[in-house]
């Protein structure tokens, strides 16, 4: 397909969009795209650039409507009789791409914005974007009832946290506030930077005042103006009624802090059950056994069981053969995202003297002799 003698460029077919697709399918079908071909990961320049060439046009309601009635003629160097006529020759691509350079919008990109921060040399991360500390993980170990009704547990945890002097802002109580002179207040600047694709254009986060467009005039003595402060924190983790043993908690806002106008990280917290002498557990349900004489199997009776909640009294049935298991409905582990509770099993198994008695030997001996 051709415009007036050049060759046009199907954007939609390169985004791999449909004509009718929403503003949201393209933006996704962008960041895709731009991750699976972006350098730094092997991906071809050249489609990387046409990608981003086809966003940067379809990204844009205006830019969408002049390409879809011009096709993309209208945005190529000189196209419709040479720069300005129609007054469509610049629609802010930094000179067309014939190898003069475009703009990337970072907070398209999302993560992939920070990567190529960091390979073309921009100072900072996506435009707007608050700079996040890295995530934490900690274990915890706790006990068995712990875990079947919940605990509120001390963790610690040695990690970067906002300095307690100047609350994480790196500016020393009571210095005077000014406005930053080398974003003027805005908490961003532009930069440009001349890569192997071409010049990249991007609105970063200032380096000076950390994107919030102001600084001190006295740094924090404690912190030296680095606004963290490495220390041992104790955190009371809320431990939820039926957890079970490997399961997870996040702690949000409780991982690493990057430091003044940052956003710390989170705490994953792996949960580790220690074993119970008499209790164990299959899924929501205690499970236990329990010995008792002979003779209460045969003859029934009524026996004090142990649960999570304290004794039950069970009753034997007469002739109850070794080894059933009953039922005590609702003494098991609550449901961790549900109401009620699993139910406890008690197996009943015969207990077995390591020494008899005269009496008790004789006695044992007479039953052998009646069958029993």
């Amino acid at each position: 397909m051709t415009q007036n003698g050049f060759m046009s460029k199907d954007y939609y077919k390169i985004l791999g969009v449909d004509k009718n697709a929403s503003e949201d399918e393209i933006k996704k079908s962008f960041r895709r795209l731009a991750h699976e071909h972006h350098p730094d990961k092997g991906g071809d320049q050249q489609k990387f650039k046409d990608i981003n060439e086809a966003y940067q046009v379809l990204g844009d309601k205006q830019k969408r409507a002049k390409y879809d009635q011009f096709g993309s003629a209208a945005f190529e160097q000189g196209g419709f009789g040479g720069a300005g006529a129609q007054g469509y020759g610049d629609f802010g691509f930094g000179g067309g791409f014939g190898g003069q350079g475009f703009n990337i919008n970072m907070d398209d990109l999302g993560d992939l914005g920070d990567v190529l921060g960091g390979m073309f040399g921009f100072g900072g991360g996506g435009r707007g974007r608050t700079k996040r500390g890295s995530d934490l993980e900690a274990e915890l170990q706790i006990e068995f009832l712990e875990a079947v009704f919940g605990a509120d547990k001390e963790l610690k945890v040695y990690k970067h946290d906002k300095c307690g002097k100047c609350s994480g802002s790196g500016a020393d109580p009571g210095s005077k506030i000014t406005t930053c002179a080398t974003c003027q207040g805005k908490g961003r600047i532009q930069q440009a930077q001349r890569t192997i694709l071409g010049t990249f254009n991007a609105v970063v986060t200032c380096p000076d005042c950390s994107g919030r467009g102001e600084k001190a005039d006295k740094h924090c003595v404690e912190c030296h103006g680095t606004g963290v402060k490495k220390q041992e924190k104790t955190l009371v983790v809320k431990v939820p009624a039926g957890i079970s043993s490997g399961e997870g908690l996040k702690i949000a806002g409780e991982g690493e802090f990057p430091g003044p106008g940052g956003k710390a990280g989170d705490l994953y917290v792996r949960v580790r059950v220690k074993s119970h002498p008499t209790f164990s557990r299959n899924d929501h349900d205690v499970v236990s056994e329990m010995r008792i004489p002979f003779s209460l199997l045969a003859l029934g009776g009524k026996i004090d069981v142990a649960t999570v909640d304290g004794d039950v009294t069970l009753k034997i049935p007469e002739g109850t053969p070794a080894g059933t298991v009953f039922k005590l409905r609702g003494k098991g582990v609550p449901y961790l995202h549900g109401y009620g509770r699993g139910d406890h099993l008690v197996t009943i198994l015969p207990a077995v003297p390591d020494k008899l008695n005269r009496e008790q030997r004789k006695t044992l001996e007479d039953l052998k002799g009646l069958g029993m």
